[in-house]
């Protein structure tokens, strides 16, 4: 009996841990699509633009000669001119990919260090010499006087490598100079961290306006009859159904100097002349919180509902008066829920580009602009990538400080 015990037992836990298995390769069957998905179309493409921040160029491959005695040549921290095998190996790399036609992405990645470096490489590949009219050296300089100067050498030194901190270093108004030393960006071409700055306190302010927008509205939507509420539900969510460029577009009719808002002051007698309101920061301004407030409204709304209305009765019952049994009682359970709804804004608002770009002047424009224009106008992936991993970085810092203050049991207090 206890043999057969035993047995009747191993069998009941084969059959649990058979069906066990069963249940966890459907949930993974299940789940496999929005995994795939989500590896696919959001983790690769972010690590493709990390990469592409920190990688460097073609020369590597293209100058495979020149790069190798470039590298040890920048580790020295030389402060003279390579000798003349870095000048008689370029020379003969540039020929060749002059004829495999491979000089012009090299020429392009140099001319984002300085813009007359493609012309430098270009017509040098075309005017060299089959042989030396003495050295290397002495021919390349008597082609263009530049190639006997430190910048260029200095230029192609950083090229050498196949990773580079060069773009993040210019995302943040930084750059190494011809020593290989980290420097500040001339303050005259010093762009992108002032883009950083203005796109940060957009963003905040749109926060700001949606959250004291928002928390009324939602305490509203959360204390009215259930049918009521569906309703002015429906209605906070209209704006989802209109494309966002249709709603940047009306803004713009909206606010311009002839629009409705203009009218409507100048007709009450509160203003003699029309206001400045496209074009400029304030437009913008309630530009973005008009479409942003719902991403407001919502994660506070569902942790208002989520709060038992008698909290507040026995508050009152026991004495305190409603304000003060609102801002001790209901206001820190609803803290994840503002801490929600600021982050969401704030992480949407970093990345916008229609609205600026639209309504907009030239000092309202946020870093997606820039993002663009490298992107699409100068071609210059890497500054791009890194400014997207900048945002990226600022973005994982809000979530984690976000994680550190909101717990899965509501604000941590202590």
């Amino acid at each position: 009996m206890t043999t057969m015990a035993a047995d009747e037992t191993r069998d009941l836990r084969a059959a649990l841990r058979r069906t066990e298995r069963r249940r966890t390769l459907r949930g993974l069957g299940l789940t496999l699509p929005l995994i795939l998905f989500t590896l696919v179309f959001f983790l690769l493409p972010i690590a493709g633009m990390l990469v592409k921040s920190v990688q460097n160029g073609p020369m590597p491959d293209i100058l495979p000669q020149t790069s190798a005695l470039l590298q040890p040549w920048r580790a020295s921290d030389a402060r003279d001119l390579p000798d003349e095998a870095a000048f008689a190996a370029l020379a003969g790399e540039l020929r060749a990919a002059s004829q495999n036609r491979t000089l012009p992405e090299l020429a392009t990645r140099l001319n984002f260090e300085n813009a007359g470096y493609r012309s430098l490489l270009m017509a040098t590949a075309r005017r060299l010499p089959e042989a030396p009219a003495g050295s290397w050296r002495d021919t390349l300089v008597g082609l263009n006087p530049q190639w006997g100067e430190l910048a260029i050498w200095a230029a192609l030194g950083r090229a050498s490598t196949r990773l580079t901190d060069g773009y993040l270093l210019a995302a943040l108004d930084h750059r190494r100079d011809d020593n290989d030393h980290i420097q500040a960006t001339d303050p005259n071409r010093a762009v992108y961290v002032a883009s950083l700055l203005r796109t940060l306190e957009i963003s905040a302010i749109v926060t700001l306006i949606c959250l004291v927008l928002a928390y009324p509205l939602a305490y509203r939507l959360a204390t009215l009859p259930e049918s009521t509420a569906n309703l002015m539900m429906i209605l906070v969510l209209l704006p989802f159904w209109t494309s966002l460029l249709v709603r940047t577009a009306s803004w713009l009719v909206i606010l311009q100097r002839e629009g409705p808002i203009n009218q409507t002051l100048q007709w009450l007698g509160l203003i003699d002349q029309p206001l400045e309101l496209v074009f400029n920061r304030p437009g913008v301004i309630i530009a973005m919180t008009h479409v942003l407030l719902p991403f407001m409204v919502l994660p506070i709304y569902s942790v208002m509902k989520g709060i038992p209305s008698n909290y507040m009765r026995a508050a009152t019952s026991l004495g305190a008066p409603f304000l003060t049994a609102f801002r001790r009682v209901y206001f820190p359970l609803s803290l994840p829920g503002v801490t929600a709804g600021c982050l969401l804004v704030f992480i949407l608002a970093i990345g916008y580009y229609i609205t600026p770009l639209l309504i907009g002047g030239a000092n309202d424009q946020m870093v997606s602009s820039l993002i663009a224009f490298l992107t699409l106008q100068t071609l210059n992936w890497g500054l791009a990538a890194a400014l997207g991993a900048v945002l990226l970085v600022i973005t994982v810092a809000l979530y984690f400080v976000y994680t550190r203050v909101v717990g899965t049991d509501g604000m941590k207090l202590g």
